[in-house]
């Protein structure tokens, strides 16, 4: 079966978007990488910030799931916090080109991405509140939990895809996991 047109720019953008960045990828570049028609091409999207717009949703979907999927996969709150840390790596490591683009070009406004966020932040506060509420967490406020839960390891697959360290391995997760569980973890953390 044929890959449908919005499929195949989304592909293309992605590879051009990584190497080139957003705003140094042309219109005309990208609709040739993708090999759709320029009708084809205004038939899916309006422009390439559209294409950025969609690409940047579709990934950040796809990441939101699987770590919705590796939470509720976990009974405690060390096992969770602890797993959804070396889930973040895998996920960047399984894929750097999403991960990379997701870091570097944020699209601005997007009611789509704000809508699939919402959900997700939603999702995550209820079950951090359940959690602290039995003293398993500390009690703290979204901004928060993320910086302390997760900030360095999104700093680490930053640092990584953008070449200024070696791939993370996995005594730098289990580290960070640790770390993480430290710094999150309430007075009656299981």
């Amino acid at each position: 079966m044929k890959e449908a047109g919005r499929e195949r720019i989304l592909r293309a953008a992605l590879e051009l978007f990584g190497r080139d960045g957003v705003a140094g990828t042309t219109l005309s570049g990208l609709r040739a990488a993708s090999g759709v028609s320029v009708g084809s091409f205004y038939h899916h999207f309006s422009g390439k910030e559209q294409v950025a717009e969609a690409l940047f949703v579709e990934s950040i979907g796809m990441y939101q799931d699987a770590f919705l999927a590796e939470l509720k996969a976990r009974d405690g709150a060390r096992e969770a916090v602890t797993s959804v840390v070396a889930f973040h790596v895998r996920w960047c490591r399984e894929h750097p080109d999403r991960a990379r683009f997701m870091f570097t070009e944020r699209p601005a406004g997007s009611e789509g991405l704000a809508e699939r966020n919402g959900a997700f932040f939603r999702e995550v506060r209820s079950w951090w509140r359940v959690q602290a509420r039995h003293g398993a967490l500390l009690d703290v406020d979204a901004v928060t939990a993320f910086v302390l839960w997760l900030g360095p390891a999104q700093e680490l697959c930053r640092l990584w895809l953008n070449g200024q360290c070696p791939e993370p391995d996995g005594g730098q997760v289990g580290s960070l996991s640790e770390a993480a569980w430290r710094s999150v973890g309430g007075a009656h953390g299981d």
